[in-house]
């Protein structure tokens, strides 16, 4: 895999099967996907990886969300490695750099629902206090500081943004 970049528009309906092919029919109806419902994802997060003949190894989208009052955050995912590329670390190569492009953008804080022992390596703990949309497992809420302090404090309901 060597082909990173930002997802384009003529990219859409190929992330779109890969993320069909990646998970269960009712990914839609999860809710995680009520946040993001009319709500543009951050452009500049939303990557894919190609391998040399052009073909979609993997995706990532972030979303903007609100946590509490007050507090902006980006929510992670989906993220998806299509079957044939599975265990070759392009889910790693995605992660890696959404998280140091939303550093760079001067985010404070990244989220996710997860497995904790898969994220856990790229510096993601669970978020006590910090509430998903139910029937969302709170062990599953997970989030990486992007800046010292990042999450510190920062508890409440997930929502859409303001």
């Amino acid at each position: 895999m060597h082909g990173l970049s930002e997802e384009k528009p003529t990219d859409v309906w190929e992330v779109e099967a890969l993320f069909d092919l990646s998970f269960a029919p009712g990914r839609t109806a999860l809710s995680s996907y009520r946040l993001r419902d009319g709500v543009p994802p951050v452009a500049p997060l939303c990557l894919v990886i190609r391998d040399e003949g052009g073909i979609l190894g993997g995706a990532i989208r972030v979303w903007p969300v609100r946590v509490g009052d007050a507090h902006d955050a980006l929510l992670l995912g989906p993220v998806a490695v299509h079957p044939t590329r599975q265990g070759e670390g392009v889910g790693a190569q995605l992660i890696r750099e959404v998280i140091a492009r939303a550093r760079a953008m001067g985010a404070s804080r990244l989220m996710l629902v997860g497995d904790a022992p898969y994220y856990g390596r790229f510096g993601f703990d669970r978020l006590d206090g910090v509430e998903m949309p139910p029937p969302t497992n709170p062990d599953r809420v997970l989030g990486c500081d992007l800046v010292p302090g990042g999450w510190e404090g920062v508890t409440g309901p997930v929502t859409r943004p303001v």
